[in-house]
């Protein structure tokens, strides 16, 4: 992929989100805002949080600091919110805010951060992300060393160690310690992974509110969800990674500014070097072992998978369910490390995310984009957060370590289940030879099926694409030939899947073996695992649009993939579906003709397992 053959459709695609919201999936400068609207109002055993203030009770200062940050000088731009009544006799705690990809301090997302937590006494500091809006520097996908270090020196201002460029000095912010203000982080997508960067240079900080980002971006962007497949990479998710790059290749068009720290080359005008490398060699659908290894370093580098051991900051991580860029898998993987090393952290499974998601009784969570925090689920369980973490309100009940959105529940009152802990892989499923998914191993029939790809793809999944510039999209499909699926028995009651499934497989690929030692990894078989539900009338639902990409690691060995994590009920009557697909034109494919076989026999076959609620 060059820039100079594809900028142009970038700038549109960019000019296109900036104006039109896709029903399906939300522009990205609204990420945030929604990313604050997260739930249906639900009675929590929270301490009411104290009125909202008038509109009017603080005031907006616009500040400009100039950084220094992965060796260049940067212009931050912000603005700073400071509550009525704040002052060096009248400290407050800080809220610090930035955008997701390709928005601004000044979008309607990032700035109701700023109004909402000052109209609740909070002093926020609200900034454009480096290489958005009016900051300088290159897009350096929230590298610590980078996007982390430039946070902190806005730590510092809040601290009262540092000026603003105009010489502007914050002394009415709660301090712990000279020089260490009591101060939290919220932000959505690219707002999200910035504050864990962020605490992980910076340890003055006392809370976090990651919501709907990652964890890996090498599985986020080139997903392998085969267990244990170590340096194998995945299977590159274009879409997505395309749209973002193109938005981001389009912001000093977007953004016209003669700041030099703005652009990098011809090549590659406005990220980081290393992050345009791993886009090119990803879209020349190779994967030489060599530079595989680099590009797989470089994501995970600047990654959280990477650095969250250095990060002590409570945590309340918010991720959707309806999210096909970064879904429910990544959340969960940041949960355990942080609750393994001893760090606080709660975790929230919302009903919406990059791919939508609010249809239905989920519409009322958008009463917090608006900043209405009290009248959500998520809002409050924010608000109690920052009152326990920032406050210092001991009293204050945080809530659950775990809740999850239920949409198949119109009660307000009912909507979010709450548990302990993350259920387990509690029921299991058998791939029988005559393509029914069984509940016993003695039920497996002996047979054999296979399918064929095409050069062409032939399922569909979704299209990030058409989400991002306000086209609808197509109903999942599969073509006859190019799958195998296997079906339950209409179900005696509900099943409620929530967390993510996991199979396990064996196939058969001669044309594959012969590939298998190939120097380049791209030669190795894909194909694709998901889950559909079933109605009594024969429609077939993709369960959020998930699929589950597999490279896989070694055809001549069975091996354990582990799907999207899903909360999905499946109703009395319906029939749960398991399918193996060739191909999805969301991602990269197979590089050749690769025919697959799946033998099935009793006390040997495939499985399924599925992590069930209550069970």
């Amino acid at each position: 992929m060059t820039t100079g053959r594809y900028l142009p459709v970038g700038i549109r695609v960019a000019l296109t989100v900036e104006v039109r919201v896709s029903r399906r999936v939300p522009r990205t400068r609204a990420l945030l805002a929604l990313a604050l609207g997260a739930a249906l109002a639900v009675p929590l055993t929270l301490t009411p949080p104290a009125t909202a203030a008038t509109a009017d009770a603080y005031t907006v200062t616009p500040l400009k600091f100039t950084v220094r940050a992965g060796g260049r000088a940067c212009t931050v731009d912000a603005d700073l919110y400071r509550p009525a009544g704040v002052d060096r006799d009248h400290p407050a705690p800080a809220v610090l805010g930035t955008n997701g990809f390709g928005g601004s301090k000044s979008d309607g997302s990032t700035d109701t951060i700023g109004k909402a937590f000052a109209q609740r006494g909070y002093v926020s500091l609200v900034y454009s992300g480096l290489g958005f809006g009016r900051s300088g520097c290159l897009v350096s996908l929230d590298d610590p060393d980078i996007d982390g270090t430039a946070a902190s020196r806005l730590v510092d201002f809040l601290g009262g160690t540092r000026a603003a460029d105009d010489g502007t000095t914050a002394d009415f912010v709660t301090r712990d310690a000279p020089g260490d203000p009591r101060v939290g982080m919220i932000g959505g997508s690219y707002g999200g992974a910035v504050q864990l960067a962020t605490a992980a240079v910076d340890h003055r900080l006392d809370a976090l509110v990651p919501m709907i980002t990652w964890n890996d971006l090498a599985y986020s962007l080139d997903p392998n969800n085969a267990v244990g497949s170590g340096r194998v990479p995945g299977v590159f998710k274009w879409q997505w990674t395309n749209g973002f790059y193109l938005i981001g290749e389009g912001q000093p068009l977007l953004e016209p500014s003669l700041d030099p720290s703005r652009i990098n080359s011809l090549a590659c005008l406005h990220f980081v070097t290393e992050a345009c490398r791993t886009v090119h060699t990803l879209n020349s659908g190779s994967y030489p072992a060599d530079r595989t290894a680099e590009l797989l370093a470089y994501a995970r580098r600047v990654s959280p998978v990477s650095y969250l051991h250095r990060v002590d900051t409570p945590t309340l991580l918010v991720q959707g369910q309806a999210d096909t860029l970064f879904n429910l898998n990544e959340a969960t993987a940041t949960y355990r490390t942080l609750k393994a090393q001893g760090t606080p952290v709660k975790m929230i499974w919302q009903s919406w995310g990059h791919s939508g998601g609010l249809t239905g009784p989920a519409t009322g969570e958008l009463d917090l984009s608006q900043g209405n925090l009290e009248t959500s689920y998520v809002g409050r369980r924010v608000l109690a957060w920052f009152d326990r973490h920032l406050r210092k309100q001991t009293h204050v009940d945080t809530g659950p370590a775990f809740a999850y959105y239920r949409d198949w529940i119109t009660d307000p009152d009912r909507t979010y289940a709450t548990a302990s802990r993350l259920p387990a892989l509690g029921r299991t499923l058998y791939l029988s030879g005559d393509g029914k998914l069984v509940d016993h191993p003695g039920k497996v029939a002996r047979g054999s099926r296979g399918y064929t790809n095409w050069l062409t793809p032939t399922s569909h999944s979704e299209s990030s694409l058409s989400g991002l510039i306000g086209l609808p999209d197509t109903p999942p499909r599969d073509t006859k030939g190019t799958y195998l699926d296997w079906t339950s028995a209409p179900l005696e009651r509900p099943l409620d899947v929530v967390g993510a499934p996991r199979a396990t497989l064996e196939v058969v690929s001669p044309k594959a073996e012969r590939t298998q030692n190939s120097a380049d990894a791209a030669d190795k078989l894909v194909l694709f695992t998901k889950l559909y539900d079933v109605a009594p009338d024969g429609t077939r639902t993709l369960v959020r649009r998930l699929v589950a990409p597999v490279r896989v690691p070694d055809v001549t060995k069975s091996f354990t993939v582990t799907l999207p994590g899903i909360v999905h009920r499946y109703e009395t009557g319906h029939r749960l579906r398991f399918v193996i697909a060739a191909s999805d034109d969301a991602y990269f494919g197979n590089r050749g003709i690769k025919p697959v076989t799946v033998v099935s026999a009793p006390g040997d076959t495939g499985v399924l397992r599925l992590p069930v609620a209550g069970s």
